[in-house]
Formats: C-alpha cells, sequence, structure tokens
C-alpha cells in the first residue's frame, strides 16, 4: 500500500498497486498530450516546408526552362536578322515549326504547372485531413481521460468511504466485545455461543472441551457432527486465545497454528479453527475468515463473531460430501469383503495346489512304477515269444524228422525198422 497526500485537502490515504498504476497511466496520458501537441506543431511546419519546397522546385524549373527557351528565341532573332533578305522567307519557314514548338512547349509548361498547383492542393488537404483526424483523436482521448479520472475518483471516495465504514465497524465490534467479554472467557464465550444455536441448528453436533491431554497436549474444544447412520459428517479442533492489552508481551496467532495442527492430528479431527482476539490492528484477520491452508491443511483463523459461521459452512459443506462418504465407506466394506473373498480364495487355491501336487507325485511314481512293469511284461513278452518261436522251430524239425532220415547213417537201426515193417512169417511146425 501507497500513502499519497492529497494536494487540496493536504489529506493522507493509501491507495494499492492497481489505484498507483491507474495515476501513474494518467500522468502519462497528460505526457502523451503534450507530445501529441508537438508533433502535430511539427507537422505542421514539415508541410509548410514541403509546400514551399514544391513551390520553389517548380518556379525554379519553369523559370529555367523560360530562360532557355527565350535564349532559343533571341538566337533566331539574331540569325533572321543577320541574314539577307532573300533568306528571310526560308528563315521564316524554318521558324515556323519553332514557334510551332514554341507554342506547344508553352502549352506544356502550363499544364505542368497546373497539374503541380494540383499536387500541391492535394498534398495540403491530405494534410489538412491527418491534421483535422489527430485533433478529433486528440478530443476523444481527452473525454476519455475525463470519464476516467472522474471513475478513478468515484472509485477512489466509495473506498474511502469504505474503509472508513469498515475502521468504524471494527472499533465497534471491538467496543462491543470488550463489553460483552468482561467478566467471562474467550472459551466461555463461544460455549455459550454455541448453546444458543444448538437446539435449532446442531440439536445432534457434539460440542465438549478436549480433556484428554494423554498425548502431552491438547486443544479448548471438539466439534463432531454424525448423521443416522453413525458416519462422521465433520470434525472441528478449536483453538481460543485471547490476552489483555496490558499484556507486555504480545502474542501472535501464528504462534500457535503448529500446536493447533498437531492437536487436530493427534485427536482425529478434520478441520482445526483457531478463535483469536490477539493482534486485533492487523487487517488480515479483521477482514473475516482467513485460510490458512497453505501453511497447515484444513485450518481458519476467525475472530469470535466468525465462531458460528466458521462452523455453519464447514458443516454444510461436509453435508454435501456425506454422500459421497457413505458410498465411500461401503465401498470399503465391499473391498474388505473382496478381500476376505480373495484371501479363502488364495487359501483354497493353496491347499488345492498342495493337495494336486502330492496327487501328481503319486501318480507320477504309479506311471514310473506301470512303466517298469510294461517294460518286465515287454521283456517277459519277448522271453515267451522266444520260446514260442524255438518250440515252434522244434516242432518244424520234429514234424520234418523222418525214420529213413534217422536210419540214413544207421544201419543198424534200419535194419531194426524194417524188420518190424516186415515181420518173419511164422515157420510151420
Amino acid at each position: 500500500m501507497n500513502e499519497i497526500i492529497c494536494p487540496h485537502c493536504k489529506k493522507a490515504f493509501k491507495i494499492d498497486e492497481a489505484g498507483y498504476a491507474d495515476i501513474l497511466k494518467q500522468v502519462r496520458d497528460h505526457a502523451f498530450e503534450e507530445a501529441l501537441q508537438e508533433r502535430l506543431r511539427l507537422a505542421e511546419e514539415e508541410k509548410r516546408t514541403a509546400i514551399e519546397l514544391a513551390e520553389a522546385k517548380v518556379t525554379n524549373k519553369l523559370e529555367k526552362d523560360a530562360a532557355k527557351k527565350e535564349a532559343e528565341i533571341a538566337q533566331l532573332k539574331a540569325k533572321l536578322e543577320a541574314v539577307d533578305a532573300t533568306k528571310q522567307l526560308e528563315l521564316k519557314n524554318e521558324l515556323a515549326p519553332v514557334e510551332k514548338e514554341r507554342d506547344r512547349l508553352a502549352g506544356e509548361l502550363e499544364r505542368l504547372q497546373l497539374a503541380q498547383k494540383l499536387a500541391i492542393k492535394e498534398a495540403v488537404s491530405a494534410i489538412e485531413k491527418e491534421r483535422d483526424e489527430l485533433k478529433s483523436s486528440t478530443k476523444l482521448l481527452e473525454q476519455d481521460k475525463k470519464l476516467a479520472l472522474n471513475a478513478l475518483k468515484e472509485k477512489y471516495e466509495v473506498q474511502i468511504s469504505d474503509h472508513e465504514k469498515e475502521i468504524e465497524r471494527i472499533r465497534d465490534m471491538k467496543a462491543k466485545l470488550s463489553t460483552k467479554m468482561l467478566g467471562e472467557t474467550l472459551e466461555q464465550h463461544c460455549e455459550i455461543e454455541f448453546e444458543k444455536m444448538r437446539a435449532t441448528a446442531f440439536p445432534k453436533c457434539y460440542f465438549e472441551k478436549d480433556n484428554d491431554a494423554k498425548t502431552g497436549s491438547k486443544g479448548d474444544y471438539i466439534f463432531r457432527d454424525v448423521d443416522e447412520s453413525g458416519t462422521e459428517a465433520v470434525s472441528i479442533m478449536f483453538e481460543m486465545k485471547n490476552e489483555s492489552d496490558t499484556t507486555a508481551t504480545k502474542k501472535k496467532n501464528e504462534d500457535f497454528l503448529k500446536e493447533l495442527d498437531k492437536d487436530r492430528n493427534e485427536k482425529g479431527c478434520e478441520y482445526a479453527v483457531l478463535v483469536t482476539l490477539l493482534e486485533p490492528d492487523n487487517d488480515l484477520y479483521n477482514g473475516g475468515i482467513v485460510d490458512v491452508s497453505h501453511r497447515y491443511p484444513k485450518m481458519y483463523v476467525v475472530r469470535p463473531q466468525f465462531f458460528i459461521p466458521i462452523i455453519t459452512l464447514l458443516r454444510n459443506a461436509a453435508q454435501n460430501s456425506l454422500k459421497y462418504k457413505n458410498e465411500l465407506a461401503l465401498v470399503k466394506a465391499q473391498n474388505i469383503d473382496i478381500t476376505n473373498f480373495e484371501e479363502d480364495l488364495e487359501a483354497f487355491k493353496s491347499a488345492f495346489g498342495n493337495n494336486f501336487r502330492l496327487a501328481r507325485e503319486k501318480f507320477t511314481k504309479a506311471i514310473e512304477e506301470i512303466d517298469k512293469s510294461i517294460d518286465h511284461l515287454q521283456k517277459t513278452k519277448e522271453a515267451l515269444l522266444g520260446t514260442d518261436r524255438n518250440l515252434r522251430l522244434a516242432n518244424d524239425k520234429a514234424q520234418d524228422m523222418t525214420i529213413k532220415k534217422l536210419t540214413r547213417k544207421n544201419p543198424t537201426m534200419a535194419q531194426k525198422f524194417d524188420d518190424l515193417k516186415n515181420p518173419d512169417p511164422p515157420k510151420p511146425d
């Protein structure tokens, strides 16, 4: 904030950076007006200089052309006077084209002068038009500047009036608070204010002093609100701070924020609120509800007159989100059921996997034993097949064996077999 002294009334008033920028813009507009007037003056001088220069150039060229033609004519006249009478006719005939050319040049010179005048007139008209446009723009800028100045003046008059009203309101509030709290503490005041509103606004809410100092520290009051199903809608840890005007060592509000945040976390509260009468001249805390969540999460600093409004605001905001809290609790319960189901499923899968492993091991062992038995039976089969083959060969050999083959190299046995086939007839008596 910048402090400025009015040059007329000699009163000092404060303006913010935006107001200072507006005033600086007015000064710049005045400088722009001076620069614009200087630019118009320079443009007028440049226009006049350009016109004079153009006229001088045209006049100089015309004078040179005229002098040149007059010199040529004088030379021709001298020649005419010098020639004989006999050649005057010829010279006259020769002079005719020259005079014709002179007349043509004179006509062109006249047209050129007319064109030059027209061009100069058009240039002057364009410069005058630009000058008129600049004057019109200057008038508009002056009007805008006056309007902006009036608006700025009205704005700051309104702001000054509002600041004076706010200062008066704060002084009145401080006087009322001092009177009201005479003989009672700030905690008692807040408790009484809450009890006044309990029956109508907070019939089922919990608001009691924090007497639990197991963790080494405690807040002043705890507010809790739950719905019919028992789900907590909102919880607030309150700390009340006040000091006498005659206290030598003045405390600041920020000195208590860290401890309040610690109490909020230890008691499981969602929000923390510091109700304070410290720093009575600090405009930050006198302006209303101060959000200090940038320092500590979900924390606010208020004056006592905003004690009930901060509870109402936080409670209403919590009521809007209560539906989502219930849904979240339901989802958490469902997640617990799903977790238990997954754990039972995992236990079943583990037991089933163990039994499956044991069964698989026994099955594999049985398969190995069957494979061994099959191998043994295969060997037995091969042995039996070998025996059958030998028996078949023996049978074939036995079938192929004859008495003739047996007695081929044994004449004795051959004779005996012959004898058996052809027994001797009986001898007669």
